[in-house]
């Protein structure tokens, strides 16, 4: 049975993004944000599964870029900008990994806020 996948616009504790991260993956737990909505989507087993809940809770796709939280490494490692979802030609992205470094920016920003906020 798949793992949770929460979605969240407010900081979450530490001790859920661990038990989201070992749920899947041990070291490392999936995300999706969405700028627009300003949310994260945290957990599952791909990207594309968060993806599908933001966008059945009204998010827009042009607004949801994923990538890959790593709770024990060192500060400035443990956000990853590499999700399939990213590959997104008419948006200017041909890469897995999110290349547009103001995006990036905005991305990781959300990410560590709503992650890391909880701490």
């Amino acid at each position: 049975m798949p793992g949770p996948i929460l979605i969240f616009s407010t900081p979450i504790a530490p001790a859920e993004v661990l038990r989201l991260a070992d749920l899947w993956f041990g070291d490392m737990v999936k995300f999706v944000v969405d700028l627009g909505a300003r949310r994260i989507a945290l957990g599952g087993e791909l990207h594309a599964d968060a993806e599908e809940r933001l966008l059945d809770a009204g998010g827009r796709q042009e607004d949801l870029w994923g990538g890959n939280y790593y709770p024990g490494r060192p500060a400035g490692e443990r956000v990853e900008f590499t999700a399939l979802i990213n590959i997104r030609p008419s948006q200017g992205n041909r890469s897995m990994e999110l290349l547009d470094p103001e995006l990036r920016a905005q991305v990781g920003a959300l990410a560590l806020a709503l992650i890391e906020g909880g701490r």
